[in-house]
Parts: C-alpha cells; structure tokens; sequence
C-alpha cells in the first residue's frame, strides 16, 4: 500500500470521527429539554382626558308636517350656531340621526295618523374641557331635550401605550438580571414575549354648583378624572 493510499485512509476515518462526534452533540443538544426563566414586568402611564364627547338631540311633537320640521330646524340650527360660537369647529359637529316618525290613533280601523315626532341628533365633540358645563347649559336652553354624556377620550392614546410597554420590558429586564445574579445563572436569548394591556373606564365626576346669572339655575361642573394605562409583559429567557 503506497504511502498516499494510507494517509488518505488516516484522512478519512478522522473526519468520519468528527462527524461522529458533531452528530452525537447535536442529538443531545436537540433531545435536552431547554432550559428557560420567565419573568414579567409591568408599565404605567396616568393620562388625563383631552376629549368629551356629547350626543345633543331636539326631539318635536306636533300635527303639522311642515310646520314641525320648520320648527326642529329653527331649534338645531340655534344649537349649532351656538356650539360654533364656543370654538367647536364644523369636523366635530356630526348629525347622527335624523327621523320622522308618524303618530297614530289606534282606536281607528284605519289606524289614522293624528301627528308626527321628528327626532334630530348631534354627537359633538369638545376639545376645550373647560366649556363643557356651559356648552351643556346653553344647547338646552336652545331647546335640547335629549342630552347624554359626556363620554371622556384620549386622543393620541396609542402614545401613551408605547410608553408603557417601554417601561413594561425594562421592567421585566431588570428583574430577571437581578433574579439571574442572585440564582446565579446567565440569561441567554429571548424564547418568547407577550403582551397584556388596559385601558380602564375613565371616571366621570360632575355636580351643580352656584348660578349663572338668573335665579335658580344651574350649570353643570364636569371633572374628566384621570386614565391608568398598565401594560404587563411576560419575557421569556433561555438560561445559559
């Protein structure tokens, strides 16, 4: 046997002994359960509401057609002017629902129609929270008859969630460094991640108090509270 013949011989089996070697460590590496630490850390952010939203409606009873529409007219148009003279401009003045709905008398075989309610609503949205009790006062002196909210909003509010999922993670590294130390292990890289948020209902506060100018009446004071955005995040890490 020459000389080459033997050393590619040599060659051979040492690779094939690698090879040996390398597939034996994988198969334990693939078959070992992995190690992992799971951790899970919190974020908070407290916003204040910058948005009320209030639904306005002037609901009209009356037999004739013409003259009823004339009047709901008269009265919403008052209402919008109004609302446009507190700095509310025409995107956040919004007709909501417009019917006219017919009145009959059931006592008749021919159910006669004897009248008509036509109902128009506005969802309006104000943005200076200060005006809020004076704009609620004066639609229904303008002849509102049908008032709800307000309903508080934040706008932006996605802002407010990226800050605390930031705070959330760093949260969530910091514990598990301090874990990591303390049970004397390292952290290798992220296996998994997972995210919880919140938004609760923002509370509603409102009272009358004192008068605005004539005897015995009231403007409603609206206070919007606050808003507490948690974000909790669970991390998961490979121990090394």
């Amino acid at each position: 046997m020459d000389q080459n013949l033997k050393n590619s011989i040599i060659i051979s089996l040492f690779l094939f002994v690698i090879a040996i070697f390398w597939f034996v460590y994988e198969y334990k590496n693939i078959n070992q359960p992995q190690r992992t630490f799971s951790v899970t850390g919190e974020g908070k952010e407290v916003a204040v509401p910058n948005i009320a939203e209030i639904r306005i409606g002037v609901i009209t009873d009356g037999k004739d057609l013409k003259n009823l529409q004339q009047e709901n007219s008269n009265k919403m148009n008052k209402i919008i002017n109004f609302l446009k003279e507190q700095g509310i401009v025409d995107k956040d003045i919004k007709t909501e629902n417009y019917s006219i709905t017919p009145k009959y008398d059931y006592r008749t075989s021919s159910y006669q129609i004897v009248g008509y309610t036509i109902s128009q609503n506005l969802v309006v949205k104000i943005r200076d929270l200060t005006k809020i009790g004076e704009i609620l006062d004066g639609v229904v002196k303008r002849g509102a008859n049908n008032v709800s909210g307000p309903n508080f909003t934040i706008d932006e509010s996605e802002s407010y969630l990226a800050k605390a999922r930031e705070k959330a993670i760093l949260n969530a590294k910091e514990k598990a460094e301090i874990i990591a130390k303390i049970a004397g292990f390292k952290l290798g890289k992220i296996v998994s991640i997972s995210e919880y948020s919140s938004f609760p209902s923002i509370p509603l506060y409102s009272k009358y108090v004192g008068t605005s100018g004539d005897e015995g009446e009231t403007i409603p004071q609206i206070e919007p509270g606050s808003q507490e955005i948690k974000v909790q995040i669970n991390i998961t890490f490979e121990i090394r």
